[in-house]
């Protein structure tokens, strides 16, 4: 479903991407691995055409993304969760919701989406008239997760959602992707939680100063505890 192929990111004259490849099939969880500051982040935003300068190619769905806006990929079918949530002040958890609706192609649904994101997680149901931003940070990502999938996306990209969040609310977050995975959800994962990521993911690929240094199995680099150490400490 998802393609990279030889990804180049440049902030400034940096060169913090080099060569990437990875390769995302369809209803598969990847997880993209390796310590702070690897190039993780870079290359989600390389894929959803956040960078202002990238070379190489970004294919999804049959459809070279590199020459396209942002606004484009997600009209394709990419979703997208940023590390900082990007919760909007001042609407409730429902309009936050509406959002991720309002440019999608399936808005005439709005009713049908909310009333299933509703189901799917309990605690925004409670909350839908609350202001998004007075929930705690934990209730602030699962709504930053309800949003990318109220747009009901091909691919969800995911980025650290796991940071600064309360054991309890991580553990539930990740029985949703587990979930969403045998619904035949397609997703791709950066999280420093390497344990979690490996244990709901069919393959791995690891980020080590801008270039894939490893790749393979999950269940294999979850049990190679010489690979979790050299590359994936916090």
């Amino acid at each position: 479903m998802l393609t990279i192929k030889g990804l180049n990111a440049w902030y400034g004259s940096s060169h913090v991407l080099q060569d990437v490849g990875l390769e995302v099939r369809r209803g598969e969880v990847v997880s993209l691995l390796g310590r702070n500051g690897a190039g993780k982040t870079t290359t989600i935003k390389g894929v959803m055409g956040l960078l202002k300068k990238t070379t190489g190619q970004v294919i999804f769905r049959d459809t070279d993304l590199l020459a396209l806006p942002a606004h484009r990929r997600f009209g394709l079918g990419l979703a997208y969760v940023p590390e900082d949530r990007r919760i909007v002040p001042g609407l409730s958890v429902l309009d936050n919701l509406r959002l991720g609706i309002v440019a999608s192609p399936h808005r005439r649904d709005e009713e049908r989406i909310i009333e299933r994101i509703a189901e799917t997680f309990p605690r925004l149901k409670e909350r839908l008239g609350q202001v998004a931003v007075t929930m705690s940070g934990g209730e602030q990502q699962m709504l930053a997760i309800a949003r990318a999938l109220a747009a009901e996306p091909e691919m969800i990209l995911l980025d650290e959602p796991s940071e600064g969040i309360m054991p309890v609310l991580v553990d539930e977050m990740f029985d949703l992707f587990a979930s969403l995975k045998r619904q035949g959800m397609t997703i791709l994962l950066v999280e420093q939680s390497v344990e979690l990521a490996l244990g709901i993911s069919d393959r791995a690929y690891i980020l080590d100063q801008g270039a894939i240094v490893h790749t393979g199995d999950a269940s294999a680099m979850l049990a190679d505890a010489a690979i979790q150490e050299r590359y994936c400490a916090v």
